[in-house]
C-alpha cells in the first residue's frame, strides 16, 4: 500500500525592522505599528523577529533588555572609524516577541532619537543609519535566521534596502529574501551631509549604483530604499507627490494607503497577503 505523506510548508520568516516600537518609545503612529504588526503576523502563522536602535531615551531596567554577549563583538568601519557593534535583546512576553536592539556608545546612547534638544537633526544621522543597517544584517548571519521578507519601517532603516541587495546578495542568508517597504510620514527634510554618500559605500558597491547627491536629505534616501525594495506601502496618508509617483515609476508593486485598515486594524491582513503576494 503506498501511503503519500503531504508535510506543510514550514512557517515563513518575516523580520521587522523598525525604527519604533511601543512600549519602548512613547505612542506614536510608527511606534504602535512596529509594536502591533509583529505580533498579527505572528497570530498569522508567520515566524518574526524585530530589530530597533536602543536609543538612549529607552529605559534598560524598566524593560529588561540584556546584552546578547554572543551576538556582540563585531566591530562596523564607518569612514575611517572602527566601531563596536552590541547587540541587546528585550521580550514583550505578552505577544511572545523578542526585541533584538543595535547598540553604540558614540551614535545611540544620546536620550533623543534624531535631533537634539533644540529641534536641529543630528549632523551624524547618516551614519548612524548606515550603523543600523549593517548592524541588523550582520546579526542575522550570526543568528543563522534566514528571512523571507525584511520589513523595513522608518527612515533609519532605508538602508537596509541596498546593502541586501548589493553588499550581502551573494550571503546564503539572504539568497531569497525580499525587502518590503512602508514609506511613512517621519522623512526628513534635512541634509546627511555631504559625506554621507561616500560613506554608504561598502562591500562593493559601486557609486553609479547608489543614486545619491552631496546634498542627499531624506526624499533621496526614500527614493534609494524604494529602487531596492521588492514591495513597497505607501503607510501615511500624506506622503509627498514626488516619493508616490517615483514609486508608481517602479515595477515593485505598491499597496496604496488605506486609512480605515488602520482604525480598525484590518491593515494586518492586508500586509500578510502583500508578504504572500511576493512569496
Amino acid at each position: 500500500m503506498l501511503i503519500l505523506i503531504i508535510m506543510e510548508d514550514s512557517a515563513k520568516k518575516i523580520l521587522f525592522v523598525n525604527s519604533e516600537m511601543v512600549p519602548y518609545l512613547p505612542e506614536s503612529s510608527i511606534a504602535r505599528i512596529g509594536r502591533d504588526l509583529p505580533q498579527g503576523i505572528q497570530e498569522r502563522k508567520k515566524e518574526i523577529r524585530a530589530f530597533m536602535p536602543r536609543y538612549g531615551c529607552i529605559n534598560e531596567r524598566k524593560n529588561q533588555l540584556h546584552e546578547v554577549i554572543r551576538l556582540s563583538g563585531i566591530n562596523i568601519i564607518i569612514g575611517d572609524v572602527d566601531r563596536p557593534l552590541v547587540i541587546k535583546v528585550a521580550s514583550i512576553t505578552s505577544a511572545r516577541i523578542q526585541v533584538y536592539f543595535i547598540d553604540n556608545e558614540d551614535y545611540f546612547r544620546r536620550k533623543q532619537i534624531c535631533r537634539d534638544d533644540e529641534g536641529r537633526f543630528f549632523p551624524d544621522n547618516g551614519e548612524r543609519a548606515i550603523f543600523f543597517a549593517r548592524g541588523v544584517l550582520e546579526t542575522v548571519k550570526k543568528l543563522r535566521w534566514a528571512p523571507d521578507i525584511i520589513h523595513c519601517q522608518g527612515w533609519i532603516t532605508q538602508v537596509l534596502p541596498l546593502y541586501l541587495k548589493k553588499a550581502y546578495k551573494d550571503d546564503p542568508i539572504f539568497a531569497h529574501t525580499k525587502v518590503v517597504l512602508s514609506l511613512m510620514d517621519d522623512m526628513p527634510a534635512e541634509q546627511f551631509g555631504p559625506a554621507f554618500k561616500d560613506m554608504v559605500l561598502m562591500g562593493g558597491i559601486k557609486p553609479r549604483e547608489v543614486a545619491l547627491t552631496e546634498k542627499a536629505d531624506g526624499m533621496e534616501l526614500a527614493k534609494l530604499a524604494a529602487g531596492h525594495a521588492d514591495g513597497i506601502i505607501f503607510a501615511a496618508k500624506d506622503l509627498p507627490e514626488e516619493l508616490r509617483g517615483f514609486c508608481e515609476g517602479l515595477p515593485a508593486p505598491v499597496l496604496p494607503y488605506d486609512e480605515a485598515s488602520y482604525a480598525d486594524g484590518s491593515y494586518m491582513d492586508q500586509y500578510n497577503r502583500f508578504y504572500d503576494s511576493l512569496l
